[in-house]
């Protein structure tokens, strides 16, 4: 009896002792959790796979799956597709800047004079004409000074030289945009109906939101030349109004134009917004904001409420996935387009990359996202801005 008691004993205390050895381990774990892996850590190891798109003819399986192409650049703020594989940037400070991501050479730069950075303005936005690989239109949107000192925005065409890389022929297509410290818009795209859209904010001013003998806070629509389409709903180039500062414009499958939306600032912040365009649609603001309805008003499909702001900017669609980019919210948002509405809403890389101006998706399906953090209200980090490069595996299932 004496020696079970022992036994009994000596097991009492091991597992006693075991029970005290795994709860301080738990407790340490508690205390010390491990740091987490950041993106780059986390995905890189991802095997690429083509963008489930029909423009997307697959991706390299060597590569990895998020990858810095690009850094130490100043403030981009639009890309665009070369036909001979390069890329083109616009940078705010007022520069024109081709890469090529796959080359060692160093990028080239084309200084755009014009150009003035006043707060938010400067070089913006950049398109290229439809049918650029015959006429070489190159669009630009852009923040200039006139010989009083008074500044405006402007949409100008320019004929681009690929193997010069030289700007000529220089046509202000639109002025009479009001530029403001804040809120200039910015985002200029063709769209499936051969016209060029821009976006344009209140410049500060929320009064011209309403106003539609006003450019600002609107979405404009003109054509190539500058003139205006015959079907424009007020006569001249407003397409949509009320429209406090849209950075991003992207169209469906059924052509149907979707547009990111900033909502108030200061003690109203947040309210941001994603806005289904139709044409003389008046999206209320300074009247309303974030989900307010009122008669003649559209409300936005989903906006980010009271407690969160995204800051939203450019936009992208892939299939049925609406993209878009956050500056103050430093995340890349996706939703399912369907029908009228957005479902499924992710928050994707959230505080990862810190604030991002575009997303944009490449002839081979790559899709690259810039950051901003070097405009002034952002931490920057080593080698910031960076142009980086996703595999869209990791925002489309």
């Amino acid at each position: 009896m004496k020696k079970t008691s022992k036994i009994i004993l000596v097991t009492a205390i091991i597992a006693a002792a075991l029970l005290i050895f795994l709860a301080w381990r738990v407790d340490l774990h508690l205390l010390f959790p491990p740091t987490p892996p950041s993106a780059l850590e986390k995905v890189v190891n991802v095997a690429p796979t083509a963008a489930p798109s029909p423009t997307a003819s697959g991706t390299a399986v060597s590569e990895p799956s998020i990858k810095v192409v690009a850094e130490n650049l100043n403030i981009p703020w639009e890309m665009a597709f070369l036909p001979g594989g390069d890329f083109l940037l616009t940078e705010r400070p007022g520069n024109l800047i081709r890469l090529n991501v796959n080359s060692v050479a160093a990028p080239q730069k084309i200084v755009i004079a014009d150009a003035h950075q006043l707060g938010e303005g400067g070089l913006l936005g950049l398109a290229l004409h439809p049918n650029f690989v015959s006429n070489h239109w190159l669009y630009l949107y852009l923040t200039v000074a006139d010989s009083a000192g008074k500044f405006g925005n402007e949409v100008v065409r320019y004929v681009y030289d690929e193997n010069a890389n030289t700007l000529s022929d220089k046509k202000i297509i639109l002025t009479g945009i009001v530029a403001g410290a804040n809120h200039d818009g910015g985002r200029i795209a063709f769209g499936p109906d051969g016209l060029l859209y821009i976006t344009t904010g209140e410049a500060g001013q929320s009064n011209l939101a309403q106003n539609k003998k006003s450019l600002n806070g609107k979405i404009l629509r003109i054509k190539d030349d500058g003139s205006i389409p015959a079907d424009n709903p007020f006569g001249n180039a407003v397409y949509s109004f009320g429209n406090r500062n849209s950075e991003g414009i992207a169209w469906d499958a059924q052509g149907r134009l979707w547009a990111t939306e900033h909502g108030p600032s200061g003690l109203l912040t947040g309210f941001d917004e994603i806005n289904l365009i139709v044409k003389g649609g008046n999206y209320g603001w300074p009247t309303v904001y974030g989900a307010a309805n009122k008669p003649g008003l559209i409300a936005p499909i989903i906006q980010s409420g009271a407690t969160d702001t995204w800051a939203p900017t450019g936009d992208l669609i892939i299939g049925d996935t609406l993209l878009w980019t956050g500056l103050r919210g430093e995340a890349i948002y996706s939703a399912k387009i369907n029908g009228d509405r957005l479902e499924n809403f992710k928050v994707n890389f959230k505080n990862q990359f810190g604030r991002l101006r575009f997303i944009k998706q490449a002839p081979d399906g790559w899709l690259y996202i810039a950051t901003n953090n070097t405009d002034g209200r952002g931490t920057p980090r080593a080698g910031d801005d960076k142009l980086i490069r996703l595999n869209a595996k990791l925002l489309i299932q």
